[in-house]
């Protein structure tokens, strides 16, 4: 059924060779398994108070952490220009006093 259909060519001297059909093995289906009732081997997980609540606990130290790192990282960067600003403002007042005053 999937298989390629070629055509006949004819040979050299004329004469047509048909293509030779392979027949294919026959499959028989068998009927699908009847289905089995899952069995859960694993326990289902059960928290108690105190684990939930140290969850909720730590779950909001992780955000108060990497909060803070976020925010410092940013004044960093924050300073960091201000500071390249005010350099370049004191090195232009340089420059221009050092013109005027010659």
């Amino acid at each position: 059924m999937f298989r390629p259909k070629v055509p006949t060519n004819p040979t050299p001297t004329g004469l047509v060779v048909p293509l030779t059909v392979e027949p294919t093995a026959l499959v028989r289906h068998s009927p699908p398994p009847t289905p089995v009732a899952q069995t859960s081997t694993r326990p289902a997980v059960r928290l108690a108070p105190g684990t939930a609540l140290a969850l909720v606990g730590g779950g909001a130290a992780v955000v108060l952490v990497v909060g803070a790192v976020l925010v410092s990282m940013l004044l960093a960067v924050a300073i960091s220009g201000v500071s390249v600003a005010v350099c370049a403002v004191v090195l232009r007042s340089l420059l221009a006093s050092g013109r005027t005053h010659r």
